[in-house]
This record gives structure tokens, C-alpha cells and sequence, in this order.
């Protein structure tokens, strides 16, 4: 099955009057800045305490190794996206080269997590306004940001582009801010709270050096280890993936994908890699507790108190960002699911400037009452909806590397997409025409998936990440269920 989402005449901006298709307004400076924000969150600014804690110094390494997994599976979704540029990217393409029960369980399973995800957003608004205004009650933020939010993304895809690109340069100055005022610390031995000098020699003299808690340890609190971060360093990775969302809306995908696809690599060395390392550098890695963010506490360390409070704004301005970038994603899911038939037909239409309006509005309704779960039933929010949330993410990609391999297969067979370079071709010569092709193709899927697979297993060992193996089990089998009743009524 397969949608039109290129406008007939190309348009500049998003109010000019053209038939109701998806426009083609997202430029290469949007999704560059898109892809690196997805990237970079609160998971980084206040998450990174957890992933330190269980690893120490070697939580350098996490990040490499699931960053790489990371990059492999955008690349993979990046090689669909370029042949074949369509909104619902993950959703379209399982219902295109897999099955439309797969196209459903991918699609739905996205959408619900994004839900989660804004959710969680959503209801700590409020914590960050009340930082100024601690009179505001909490729900009260999470209504004003949520109809502002929702707002800007009826406006059109070119304005939700802006506000990403904006929000992203905000997260990208606080952490270059924070590198360079933690190298001049190292470089000119300024004195820091702990006493000790900083220094890169820190990350093989403190605590234990490098590897402090090995591969894998038990202690009273747990297990931990180089092996149980990378459960953490997974999940902040989360996000990465819009690439594909927004290759239907991209004015030029062939070029601007590849792109925006290959950088992750240096943004993963600069912004995790390279400010943790700068961090741990300055502030010994077994000091940072979690009580605030290792951010706050390099500054802090040099006598520069008013870090915190530009840290919650950069903050305030990261949930904001979540929120946006995942109403857009919602919206455009939706939108493809009822192309698909895999969702009523009202998602599927657009208005004059291209937006699946339906798509926005239903999204931030269903937002909105699960942000009033969450103010009602917090443990059970926390506990359960969350669970489904963090392993909805290995469940997308991991169907992303499979999708792939039915992509190849079918390209191979001569079943390209009509309106790419690869149609007419078959067998090693359409293969070989893939413009973006995922490197060592025959393997790295399966590679990726052993990984995806290690990090389940590893799951297991956490109590935390327990329940959220057990909930996903229960989420695939609610999917596969739904989908069989859906098609039962037609």
C-alpha cells in the first residue's frame, strides 16, 4: 500500500493554498537539528547520575557500544527512508515490504509510546516552572504547555521545524557551555569542592579506576557493571529515530537523510561521550549521587551556583521539546496507520497546510488524560505505563531491523517503490542501486538484534526493568490481539 505524500507543485512555505497533501517544508538545517535534539534530553541532563553510578568511568564505553547500535539502526530505517520517503515511516514500511499486521503492532506500539513518553513530560513541567513560580500548581503548567504545544503544531510542518530547531540549539549550547567550561577547569587547574585536581588521569584513580564495578557485580543495591548501564544508555538514546518519521515531509530526503543519519556518530562522541567524560573529569565520578544533575554539579564545584537554575531552563525547554517532536510523530503514525486501513479514516486527512490535524488533536487529548493518570495514579503511572514505554522502544527497533531485511528482499525480487531509481531493477543490481545502503547489510541486523536480545536478558537482572519485560510481553499480546478483532469488524 502505498500513500502520495508529495505536494503536486512545490510550495516554499506552508501558507500557501495547495491541495491537502503533506508538504515537503522540512529543510536540511531542521533535520539536522531534529535528529541531534531527539538525542539529547533530560534522560542526559538528570538520567546520566544512574548510568555513572553503575558503571563509573567505563560508562564511556556504554555509550559507545549502544551508540553504535543506535547509529546501525537508524541507518537501516535511514536506507527505507531515502528509497522510499513516506510519513508513519516504521508503520508504512512493516505494512510495504512485511505484512499489514506488522505494519499495526508497529505503528500502534510507536504511538502508544510516544503517548507514555509526553506523558511523563508533560506532568514534571510543572516541577521546572515551580523552580521561579513555586505558587503555580504543577497541573496547571501541564495544561498551559500542553495547548501551546499542541498549538504550534497545527500551524504546519515548517513551524514545528523552527520550533526544533530552536529547542535543539538551546540543549546544544548548555552542553557545549559545560564542556568548555569544564576543559578550562582541567586546562588551568581552577580548585573544585572535592579537593582533587581535576584531571582526565580521575577517570583510572578514582574509586576504583576505569572499571569499578567490572562487567558485572552484585552489591547490596543490586546489580551493576559495565553490562546493566547499557540498559540506561539505551533508553536515552530514545528518540533518535525521528529521523524516519520526518523523511515524508523533507524537501530533499536523498540528501539530507544520509546526512543527518551520519552525524549521529560525532554528536554521540561530542554530547555523551565527551561531556560525561569531561565531567567525570572535573567531579569524582563517585560523588555524583543523583540528588542533583552531574551538569549543575560541575559548575557548582568551581563556585558557579547559578548554574542550576540555567540548567532547569535548558531543562524546561527539553520537555518542551519531547512534547513537540512527539505530537508531530503521533500525528504523522496516525496519519499513515489510516493510509494503511490500520486505524480509522478521519487520521487520515489533512487540512490546507498539510496537517493531519485529526492526528494532532487526538494525540493531545489522549495526552492530556494520561497526564491526569499520572497526577491521580502515580505509582501506577510510573510503575506500569512507563514499563511499557521503556521496552516499547527495543520492541520499534527492533522490528526497524527486521523491516529491513524484508525491504531488501522484496527490492531484490524487483518490488522497489514505483518512484524510485531502484524501480524496474532486480536481484545484485537493485541491491546495489540502494542510494543509503546499511553497511554489511547480511549481517548487521542480526548483529543489532542479539544486542537488542542481550539488553532484554539484562533487563531481567534489574527489578527496576523487570516489570517492564513482563508488561511487554502483555503489550505484544494486547497488539496482536487488537489487531485481530480490527479486522475481524471489517
Amino acid at each position: 500500500m502505498s500513500t502520495t505524500d508529495a505536494p503536486k507543485k512545490p510550495r516554499e512555505t506552508d501558507d500557501v493554498p495547495v491541495p491537502a497533501t503533506l508538504r515537503k517544508s522540512l529543510k536540511n538545517r531542521h533535520i539536522q537539528l531534529i535528529a541531534l535534539g531527539g538525542a539529547i534530553g533530560t534522560g542526559l541532563f538528570y538520567g546520566s547520575s544512574e548510568s555513572i553510578a553503575l558503571a563509573g568511568p567505563s560508562i564511556l564505553l556504554a555509550y559507545l557500544i549502544g551508540g553504535f547500535a543506535i547509529f546501525m539502526i537508524v541507518r537501516a530505517l535511514s536506507e527505507m527512508s531515502v528509497e522510499d520517503p513516506k510519513a508513519g515511516a516504521f508503520s508504512y514500511y512493516a505494512t510495504r515490504y512485511w505484512s499489514k499486521r506488522a505494519g499495526f503492532i508497529s505503528g500502534w506500539n510507536y504511538w502508544f509510546n510516544y503517548i507514555l513518553v509526553s506523558m511523563v513530560e508533560l506532568a514534571v513541567v510543572g516541577s521546572f516552572v515551580n523552580y521561579w513560580f513555586p505558587a503555580i500548581p504543577t497541573w496547571v503548567s501541564a495544561a498551559v504547555f500542553l495547548v501551546l504545544i499542541t498549538a504550534a503544531n497545527l500551524l504546519g510542518v515548517s513551524k514545528f521545524g523552527e520550533f526544533e530547531f530552536w529547542f535543539a540549539i538551546i540543549k546544544i549550547v548548555a552542553v557545549i557551555a559545560m564542556i568548555i567550561g569544564g576543559l578550562a577547569v582541567i586546562i588551568f587547574a581552577l580548585p573544585t569542592a572535592s579537593g582533587i585536581k581535576a584531571s582526565f588521569a580521575n577517570w583510572f584513580t578514582v574509586g576504583g579506576g576505569f572499571f569499578p564495578n567490572g562487567l558485572m557485580g552484585h552489591t547490596d543495591n543490586g546489580w551493576t557493571g559495565l553490562l546493566m548501564a547499557l540498559v540506561v544508555v539505551m533508553f536515552s538514546f530514545g528518540g533518535t529515530e525521528l529521523i524516519g518519521i520526518t523523511a515524508g515531509e523533507t524537501e530533499d530526503p536523498k540528501t539530507t537523510i544520509p546526512r543527518a543519519t551520519n552525524d549521529i556518530i560525532w554528536r554521540i562522541l561530542v554530547f555523551y561521550i565527551g561531556a560525561l567524560g569531561v565531567i567525570m573529569a572535573v567531579v569524582p565520578w563517585n560523588t555524583i549521587d543523583g540528588k542533583s544533575s552531574p551538569f549543575v554539579q560541575i559548575f557548582d564545584s568551581v563556585g558557579i551556583h547559578a548554574a542550576a537554575g540555567i540548567l532547569n531552563f535548558v531543562c524546561l525547554t527539553a520537555v518542551m521539546s519531547v512534547y513537540n517532536s512527539g505530537l508531530y510523530a503521533n500525528s504523522r503514525m496516525l496519519y499513515s496507520l489510516a493510509k494503511q486501513g490500520n486505524a480509522p479514516a478521519y487520521l487520515g486527512k489533512l487540512n490546507s497546510k498539510g496537517v493531519p490535524v485529526a492526528g494532532v488533536l487526538t494525540s493531545a487529548v489522549i495526552t492530556a488524560i494520561a497526564v491526569v493518570v499520572v497526577f491521580v495514579w502515580p505509582e501506577f503511572a510510573f510503575n506500569y505505563l512507563m514499563s511499557i514505554a521503556t521496552i516499547a522502544g527495543i520492541i520499534n527497533w527492533t522490528m526497524i531491523m527486521f523491516t529491513e531485511m524484508k525491504f531488501r528482499k522484496m527490492v531484490e525480487a524487483g518490488g522497489a517503490p514505483e518512484d524510485s531509481d531502484l524501480a524496474g531493477k532486480s536481484g545484485q543490481e537493485a541491491l546495489d542501486a540502494i542510494h543509503f545502503k546499511l553497511p554489511f547489510a547480511k549481517v548487521t541486523p542480526w548483529v543489532v538484534l542479539v544486542f537488542l536480545a542481550l539488553v532484554v536478558v539484562l533487563m531481567c537482572f534489574s527489578a527496576s526493568y523487570r516489570i517492564a519485560v513482563i508488561a511487554g510481553v502483555i503489550w505484544l499480546a494486547i497488539l496482536f490481539v487488537a489487531y485481530q478483532i480490527t479486522q475481524a469488524k471489517k
